[in-house]
Parts: C-alpha cells; structure tokens; sequence
C-alpha cells in the first residue's frame, strides 16, 4: 500500500508583505498562517507523513504547530523547487507513493478539494493540480505598462496548490529541470516538461495565496466564512 506524503515549502521571506518576519509567520485569526495550513492538511491527510522545508536561520518555527505524528524539517532552498527537490532527496518514499506540495500561505484550502486532488493523483499517470479556470478578461502589457491587445482566455486556468504527483516522476521531473538549469514556479510545469499532461481539478476560489498586506484580512473573512458554514452544515445533519 502507498504512503501519502506532503511537502510544505516554507523557507520564503515574503518580502511583498512588507513585514518584520516572513508571512508564514503572520497571525490569522490568533494562530501562524503555517499552523493554519498544516491544521487543513491534517484534517484531509492525518496519517500522511510531512516533510517541512525551512531556512537554516529560521528562529520563528515552533514544532507544536505540527499536528502530523510523522513528519521531518529540511532546509529550504533559495528556490522553491530546491525546496521541493531537498524533500524529495530526504523522503524515504517508494516510487509509487503520492506526494503533494501545498504553499504554505494557503491557509484557505478545504478539505473537499484536498480530497478531490489526492484522488486525480491517484488515478492519472501525469498526476494532477487544483486550478481555476479563468474568469476575467486577459490582458497583453507591455514594458511601459500599457495595454496592447487581449488574450484569449479559452482553456487558460489559474495553477493552484496542491499539486500531486508519484513520487518517481516528481523527482525525475525536478532532478531534469535542476540539470537543464530551468527554473520552474510549479511542479507541474516541471512534469510538462516531460511531456507529461497532469489531470487539471478544479479547485474554489477561495483557495486564496496570501501574497500582498491586504490578503490578511480577505483570508480572514473567508476562513469565517467557512467555518460559519460548517457550523450551519453539522446542525442541519444533526437535525435529520
């Protein structure tokens, strides 16, 4: 039987915050965005093993916001797949097992789509992605900031996380991009590069990154929203 492993990047500085320590670390609603996200994971996943990529210099991190019974600190890299690929050389995974890579500043994922995630991964050779598809009007720009004509949105999505693959062809995709000296922004992009064709789930748009100051308060109201909902769904069940 395969094992389920997740690997959490968490050695960036979010610089784009503007704040005195790295967004990670920035309270929502009274805990860490990070003990928010593995709190998420571990509902989904809780016999999965994680693996935890942090900078050396780290003195924010408190192992008590982990919730996984198994699970290990690598040392981040200056890219986030040097992040991943230090996970993957530290994992004791066979070649078959799943592992998804989640941002740790998205706090906001649910376990529906943690589920439907894991399950495409699963099932398609490629392995799979939570992405939106686009919704808006898509503009060309150029270097002085100016409009210069609209893109076509058909088939465009947004990549979302997490994103899943087999053990064996998350590696050899990184590794190839590592040797080729590509720098790749998703897993995903990495296994295309293969020629390989992961499975696109759609994911909800609350499934929000915290990139910008503001983002604080949005995933706020949305984490609210959320367990507000919950809250009237286990009434309503109880009530039946």
């Amino acid at each position: 039987m395969s094992q389920t492993w997740l690997i959490v990047p968490a050695a960036g500085q979010g610089r784009r915050m503007g704040a005195s320590k790295p967004k990670q670390y920035l309270t929502l609603s009274g805990q860490p965005i990070l003990a928010h996200t593995l709190k998420r994971l571990h509902g989904a996943f809780p016999s999965a093993r994680l693996v935890l990529c942090l900078d050396n210099d780290d003195h924010w991190f408190a192992p008590d916001w982990v919730p996984f019974a198994h699970w290990q600190r690598v040392s981040g890299g200056s890219e986030r797949m040097d992040s991943v690929l230090n996970a993957l050389h530290a994992m004791e995974a066979q070649d078959d097992d799943i592992v998804m890579v989640h941002d740790v500043a998205r706090p906001c994922i649910t376990h529906g789509d943690l589920l439907a995630l894991y399950r495409a991964a699963a099932n398609h050779p490629g392995g799979a992605l939570l992405a939106m598809p686009v919704a808006d009007t898509m503009k060309r720009g150029n270097d002085q900031g100016l409009s210069v004509r609209t893109e076509s949105r058909d088939g465009l999505w947004h990549a979302l996380t997490p994103q899943g693959f087999r053990y064996a062809l998350l590696r050899r995709a990184l590794e190839t991009a590592r040797r080729q000296n590509t720098v790749v922004t998703d897993e995903a992009s990495a296994v295309e590069a293969l020629g390989e064709s992961p499975q696109l789930v759609s994911g909800r748009r609350d499934n929000l990154k915290i990139t910008h100051p503001d983002d604080l308060a949005l995933a706020t109201a949305i984490i609210a929203s959320q367990a507000l909902v919950s809250q009237i769904d286990e009434t309503s069940e109880r009530c039946l």
